[in-house]
């Protein structure tokens, strides 16, 4: 699996090969390579072992939570583990921003993401963000694939990811290109006081490893 870097630990409570078919998807690979099973499916279990100190949980590394695919009673019974263990953070990301404010008000210890790897899904990550009530709300532009206009529209995140994209598939951007357009999003997220994670896959020369706290985060009223 790869490095995610931004998270403590994943838990995959929804297992099976994700519908989603991202071309530079490392999950389907893994089950294609490891023939796992590629039913779609409810596994709670994922949550057995949890750590006893707080920590960042990633939940859904491996597939698309938010899609037509996983049932509402799966994500409800996600959502009673978050709340039962209000001394984690448990961080949720999608492809489908537009769905997630039908799990309005979120727990606290919640946080909520969306995807952007072009300006399409920018777009629509941010209409989306602005229905979701949570604590923390921000963007994952990784993998970074094209420049996204981003200034004066993400001083309500409070946070955002930035990556390059990993792999050697063909006709990815060059890392330089992933530079320069990642700069265009630091400079904006600096100017409005968002905390910004650098993947180390950017290769970037100054580590960025900021975190939504008491200093920095934005928090929705």
């Amino acid at each position: 699996m790869n490095k995610i870097g931004w998270c403590d630990i994943t838990r995959n409570p929804v297992k099976g090969y994700c519908p989603v078919a991202c071309p530079y998807c490392y999950a389907r690979r893994m089950y294609n390579r490891f023939k796992w099973d590629k039913a779609i499916r409810l596994d709670m279990a994922a949550f057995d072992s949890m750590p006893r100190e707080p920590s960042k949980i990633f939940v859904g590394s491996t597939i698309e939570l938010y899609g037509e695919w996983v049932p509402d009673e799966w994500i409800e019974k996600i959502l009673r583990v978050v709340q039962c263990n209000p001394r984690h953070t448990f961080q949720f990301l999608t492809k489908f921003p537009k769905n997630l404010a039908r799990w309005n008000p979120w727990p606290d210890n919640a946080w909520v993401g969306a995807t952007a790897t072009n300006t399409y899904q920018f777009l629509e990550a941010i209409y989306g963000l602005t229905m979701v009530e949570a604590k923390i709300r921000f963007i994952s532009f990784e993998p970074l694939h094209e420049y996204i206009p981003v200034a004066g529209v993400i001083n309500f995140l409070g946070w955002v990811i930035i990556g390059a994209e990993t792999g050697n598939r063909k006709g990815k951007p060059p890392l330089e290109k992933g530079h320069e357009w990642a700069r265009e999003i630091i400079k904006a997220a600096d100017s409005v006081g968002v905390p910004v994670f650098l993947k180390d896959n950017l290769q970037w020369p100054e580590v960025r490893r900021e975190w939504p706290g008491a200093n920095t985060a934005k928090e929705v009223e």
